[in-house]
């Protein structure tokens, strides 16, 4: 038989690594014969090491710890182990990290805000090969590419929106008529399908939109 497949744990919090060692480590839940831990680290620099020593055939990494963040992390994983899968298990909702972590090519990308079970069910394909990411991610990811495709025009008038401005403010600022502002804010609202200033409000301080504007 062939050998077990080997894994290092990356997570500042005990109580993760304990679940996610127990249950890679339980025959049957991952793999029949089980996966083969090999260390556990509690901050990025301890990963890295990690990783460097022992040449694991996949690392699951938490992208928030001590130490170096997760997308430097996963740059020097790639230069000094580039054949390690890196399965990202992570409570950010940070798109531009999220987007950043999957330009790098993660293999994997999993929610802790989820059931880990997600996790379980697809650590195998992985580990043979294939790419796996989560839909609250890939939800995620396709409202961030949305916002790439806004006009000049509809960001100007999102963040005047977001500032309390009136279309009739809006129109006075940017010299033209209140017809047009409510065209633009129509398109912005339905790019980014959203229904009312509320929902705008949440999209945009979920992607860090909200700009300082002057007078």
């Amino acid at each position: 038989m062939s050998a077990k497949y080997r894994v290092v744990i990356a997570d500042d919090h005990q109580i993760v690594r304990d679940g996610l060692r127990l249950a890679l480590t339980t025959p049957g839940l991952v793999e029949p014969a089980a996966v083969d831990v090999v260390a556990e680290a509690a901050n990025g620099l301890e990963a890295l090491a990690e990783v460097k020593k022992h040449k694991p055939d996949i690392l699951i990494l938490d992208v928030s710890m001590p130490l170096a963040g997760g997308a430097e992390v996963v740059t020097d994983i790639k230069r000094w182990s580039p054949e390690t899968a890196i399965v990202i298990l992570t409570g950010s909702n940070a798109p531009g990290l999220i987007a950043t972590l999957l330009e790098n090519g993660v293999a994997g990308m999993f929610s802790k805000g989820e059931s880990l079970d997600e996790l379980y069910q697809n650590l195998p394909l992985i580990l043979r090969g294939a790419q796996y990411i989560a839909k609250p991610f890939i939800k995620m990811m396709d409202a961030h590419n949305q916002l790439q495709i806004l006009t000049d025009r509809e960001r100007q008038t999102l963040n005047m929106i977001l500032a309390g401005k009136t279309n009739k403010e809006m129109a006075e600022q940017m010299s033209i008529s209140p017809k047009t502002v409510d065209k633009h804010r129509s398109s912005l609202m339905q790019k980014l399908d959203v229904h009312s200033v509320a929902e705008l409000m949440a999209v945009a301080l979920r992607e860090g939109l909200i700009d300082p504007l002057n007078g």
